[in-house]
């Protein structure tokens, strides 16, 4: 029961990860920072490359939501367990995501031309992503004899 309910609170909280800033940034130290969330990443994607923001909006939102809604129906008895290697998977990109908006925001702090702080949403996408594949774990846990 409380597995299921972790699992539901994510289609509330990954919509709002989503719109939430993962990271300011900004050209010069004395000027405003610019808030970036997926959202925005995406459109700003999809003006330079379709092909990429596609396949953000693939990696970062429709599978772990997808993910999520699978393992609702598992927990509700509406699937069966079989499908839990694949949902383990899922979550593994869903933290790929993660490893690389950290790398780039390493990146653009080396290069030194702006200025780049990480905000309170890339913490609620880490959290979302982390509470899927430990809710996933201990429901493989459980209905593993």
């Amino acid at each position: 029961m409380l597995l299921g309910l972790a699992n539901l609170s994510l289609l509330v909280l990954f919509p709002v990860a989503w719109v939430a800033p993962l990271a300011r940034a900004g050209l010069l130290p004395f000027f405003g920072l610019d808030e970036i969330s997926v959202l925005s990443g995406v459109a700003s994607l999809w003006e330079s490359d379709k092909a990429l923001a596609i396949l953000v909006v693939l990696l970062a939102m429709a599978l772990p939501l997808l993910k999520t809604l699978w393992l609702a129906a598992i927990h509700l008895g509406r699937a069966g367990p079989r499908a839990l290697p694949v949902l383990t998977a899922l979550s593994k990109l869903a933290m790929a995501d993660i490893f690389l908006i950290a790398v780039y925001i390493v990146v653009a702090k080396g290069v030194g031309v702006g200025r780049i702080e990480t905000a309170w949403g890339l913490w609620l996408f880490t959290f979302c992503v982390a509470t899927s594949m430990l809710v996933t774990h201990l429901t493989k846990k459980k209905l593993d004899p």
